[in-house]
């Protein structure tokens, strides 16, 4: 027997590049990272806290990487083009020395916000979490994505459809209304306390309601010869009563002796700024009398967004009462009428004055929300830092007017769309600053109001 050795080939295995050079994304991912990286380090009006930055730095980048998959998604099946390794190169070094060149220029930008306040600069651990939390919020949005996208394909065209239309419908039945008297009981609870407290003493008729708000208030004039009535939403159940009610105590607690009255229109909460009280006390040398009344329990943005016609029903009717109530006295002795507000008060307290404010001798609007108050008359008080000053739709589209604000900190260039965005986010941390800069004013807002007399 014979054997006949057959030689067998065999293909040794591939070596192994263990400096293998990772994937290089494509030009476009690389550019639209770059642009939306950069307008996430576009100046601010507030400084920004490195968790703040992150945030929006990877929400920015997470957002480029879905407009670049899409558009990869809708251009391959058009056409199909075949990889440029050294396009991708330049392109991703391109986006590496603009994003450096960026951040650089928003780090000083972040340390001339911060000497304008007198706060500390920003060292080398803020720009070391800003990136490691954008890279971690940008890939845990990536991942939730692709999930979703994932999950979304199994179900198939018409089960999603059909899953999205049933968690509308289930939303917009009972989640919308749920979650409105939910948040409208918190706040009524919060805010469900009455007080006998009245500045010099003086206790409310029949123990008047003024809530959380009016109790500050009130206390705030211990000491002082001002006066100082304040009525809450719950002491009577209609605009025109709680008005009335605010006019008699005016009255009764010798307000209408003063040689003026002020009448501050509340932030949506019920707040009244103590600062500008109590300039009105220094302007006024204690000869005036401040009468609040409150229109809402909600935050100031709700009520902006919910119930803007209740502040402004409820400032109108407060100021027919008092008018009635100095219309009644003699000339000689009749104090004159000023009206000031903040925020949202400014908003109430601009369109309580139509249709006739012959009465009112000054008014004065501090941190008015942008293209919502008519500045034509009266001293305006706004910071250039404020958000609540720039932020409207048309801030997407044309700069902000800044004609009347007095600049208290580096004032950035206006982006289209950028500055809308950005303008958004400071919106959310606009009190979180000291009196002078973004929504917050000192006293000020009451040493600045005009004695017509």
């Amino acid at each position: 027997m014979t054997f006949v050795l057959t030689p067998t080939t065999t293909t040794p295995p591939a070596p192994t590049n263990l400096h293998a050079v990772p994937a290089v994304p494509r030009v476009s991912t690389s550019l639209l990272l770059a642009l939306s990286v950069a307008a996430s380090l576009s100046p601010s009006l507030l400084p920004r806290a490195s968790l703040v930055q992150a945030v929006v730095t990877g929400l920015f980048a997470a957002a480029a990487l879905v407009v670049s998959a899409v558009a990869h998604r809708i251009t391959s099946r058009v056409h199909r083009t075949c990889p440029r390794p050294r396009a991708r190169r330049v392109a991703l070094g391109l986006a590496l020395l603009t994003v450096g060149a960026v951040g650089i220029a928003d780090a000083q930008w972040q340390n001339g916000l911060r000497e304008s306040w007198g706060v500390p600069r920003v060292g080398p651990m803020y720009w070391i979490e800003v990136v490691c939390g954008s890279v971690s919020v940008c890939a845990l949005l990536v991942v939730i994505g692709i999930g979703s996208a994932r999950g979304a394909g199994k179900l198939g065209a018409m089960r999603l459809l059909a899953t999205t239309a049933v968690v509308a419908v289930t939303i917009s039945v009972f989640g919308f209304d749920w979650a409105r008297d939910a948040f409208a009981q918190r706040y009524a609870q919060a805010d469900l306390v009455s007080s006998t407290v009245q500045a010099h003493a003086v206790a409310p008729v029949g123990g008047v309601s003024v809530g959380v708000q009016g109790q500050r208030f009130l206390a705030g004039g211990e000491g002082s010869t001002a006066v100082r009535t304040y009525v809450g939403l719950r002491a009577a159940p209609t605009y025109g009563e709680r008005a009335e009610l605010a006019a008699e105590e005016l009255e009764r607690s010798g307000g209408l002796a003063k040689a003026h009255v002020v009448i501050a229109v509340p932030t949506g909460s019920g707040w009244v700024d103590e600062n500008a009280v109590r300039g009105f006390d220094e302007r006024f040398g204690g000869d005036v009398a401040t009468v609040a009344l409150q229109y809402s329990d909600q935050p100031s943005w709700a009520t902006f967004l919910f119930a803007e016609d209740a502040a402004i029903e409820s400032t109108r009717a407060l100021r027919v009462a008092v008018e009635a109530k100095l219309a009644a006295l003699d000339e000689d002795r009749r104090p004159t009428l000023h009206i000031y507000g903040q925020s949202l008060g400014s908003v109430a307290g601009s369109a309580a004055l139509q249709p006739d404010s012959s009465a009112v001798c000054s008014t004065l609007w501090a941190g008015p929300p942008a293209k919502k108050v008519d500045t034509g008359r009266g001293v305006v008080l706004a910071n250039t830092s404020d958000p609540v000053v720039w932020w409207s739709r048309e801030l997407i589209l044309s700069p902000p007017d800044l004609t009347k604000a007095r600049v208290d900190a580096p004032v950035p260039q206006w982006i289209p769309l950028v500055s809308f965005a950005q303008t958004s986010v400071d919106l959310l941390f606009a009190l979180d600053a000291p009196a002078g800069h973004g929504h917050r004013y000192g006293e000020d807002q009451g040493t600045g109001l005009l004695d017509c007399g």
